[in-house]
């Protein structure tokens, strides 16, 4: 359950971060913000451990730059489509 919970949050916050590095207004949700960060981190993890520097001596700087990476580009690419499926107001 807390592992979840970490999940969620670690996503929370590298979506935010993502949105932040990206320029003009992300009109998703913040649960979608979430999602993606999750989703970036998960693929980061992913491809750290295929390149073999998932588990380094220290802080696993390689790691968290692929995983912020993946979130930016997760959300630049959802944003324009969240925005196109919903109707304006």
């Amino acid at each position: 359950m807390f592992q979840l919970l970490w999940i969620l949050l670690i996503g929370f916050v590298l979506g935010v971060i993502a949105k932040l590095f990206l320029r003009g207004p992300q009109s998703i949700p913040w649960w979608l913000t979430m999602l993606l960060g999750a989703a970036g981190a998960w693929l980061g993890n992913a491809v750290s451990g295929w390149l073999g520097v998932r588990h380094t001596s220290g802080i696993d700087w390689i790691r968290h730059i692929l995983q912020l990476a993946f979130a930016i580009a997760l959300v630049a690419l959802a944003a324009p489509a969240w925005s196109k499926s919903r109707p304006s107001r």
